[in-house]
């Protein structure tokens, strides 16, 4: 088997494509990836054990449609995880969120009709519905984006369930909640947060701190994503959820405590321009269809990925200085 994976050296696709190499998942324990990346500020070949036999890296943004059409033939599956992704960034420069994960997602699409891929996985976000109050979306839930990164994500599983009815691709689409875990680029909040609390700097704490999220471990999500790529009906839409819904601020105190840091580690700051108050995912259909089931406890894993980011200063200190050129000035 062979699969192709974009984005595959950023946080979740490099989880993804690591696990895939080191046989975690029975059914592609012998497959060969291709991984498509563009190496943004937020993708590293260090994230992958590139020197694996099984492995091919390609340098390459996925709007690029004469290099994925060479590619793209004789696969036998697609994981897109390539996208933009911080809110924060969306604010400012909302057109790369447009190109990449519209225009590149659609480039994607036609190419995979082109070249016969048998199945093709999505990879979205909850943040396409918008804040909820209480409750949790379905996979039916009305989409109702609120930044300019969701609604890019938005209207790329648009493009994608429209594929599905017009090309009869075989796509399938998954929205998960918060990820956490190794690799992640330290500009997202458990990095930032832990990364900041390492070299004894406070951390900015958005607002009031209650907005409440879900918080899933990467290796869950992968876990999820496997199972979609493998059982999944085409054209459906599958939820991803995690157990562990906490405000910011129990987060922030969870970090702190784990860093070993006081009162006086934490600073208030401007809440975010229409910073959605709360999301939560309703996730029975792929927990009733496809038999899955989140093994990672937050308590546990969140302690983990602390330890990883004390033990590997040198993969995140680097990375810290494209925080410097960003306008919000972490």
């Amino acid at each position: 088997m062979r699969i192709l994976v974009t984005g595959g050296a950023g946080f979740i696709g490099s989880h993804y494509v690591r696990s895939v190499l080191a046989g975690r998942y029975p059914a592609v324990a012998d497959a060969l990836v291709t991984v498509v990346d563009k190496l943004t500020y937020a993708g590293n070949t260090d994230n992958l054990p590139i020197g694996d036999p099984r492995l091919t890296f390609v340098k390459g943004d996925i709007c690029d449609v004469p290099l994925l059409r060479e590619l793209l033939p004789g696969h036998d599956a697609v994981v897109h995880f390539a996208a933009e992704s911080h809110v924060d960034r969306s604010l400012v420069s909302a057109g790369e969120f447009a190109v990449t994960n519209v225009l590149g997602t659609q480039s994607l699409l036609d190419c995979c009709v082109l070249a016969g891929i048998g199945r093709v996985v999505h990879v979205s976000t909850d943040e396409v519905h918008g804040s909820i109050d209480t409750g949790s979306w379905d996979e039916a839930a009305p989409v109702d984006p609120r930044s300019p990164y969701a609604a890019s994500k938005a209207a790329s599983d648009h493009f994608a369930l429209a594929y599905h009815h017009t090309h009869r691709l075989p796509v399938m689409i998954t929205r998960c909640s918060n990820n956490y875990g190794p690799y992640q680029f330290p500009e997202k909040v458990i990095p930032l947060f832990v990364t900041n609390l390492l070299a004894g700097r406070p951390v900015p704490l958005f607002g009031d701190g209650l907005h409440r999220r879900q918080w899933l471990h990467v290796s869950d999500h992968c876990d999820a994503v496997q199972r979609v790529l493998e059982d999944g009906a085409p054209g459906e839409v599958y939820n991803i959820g995690g157990g562990a819904e906490l405000t910011n601020r129990e987060l922030t105190e969870r970090l702190v405590a784990l860093c070993g840091g006081g009162p006086d580690s934490v600073r208030h700051v401007a809440d975010r321009k229409g910073h959605d108050r709360r999301y939560a995912l309703d996730d029975t259909k792929i927990r009733t269809s496809l038999g899955y089931r989140p093994r990672v406890d937050f308590e546990t894993g969140l302690a983990e990925v602390v330890r990883w980011y004390r033990d590997n200063v040198e993969w995140w200190e680097p990375r810290r200085a494209e925080l410097r050129a960003f306008p919000r000035g972490w």
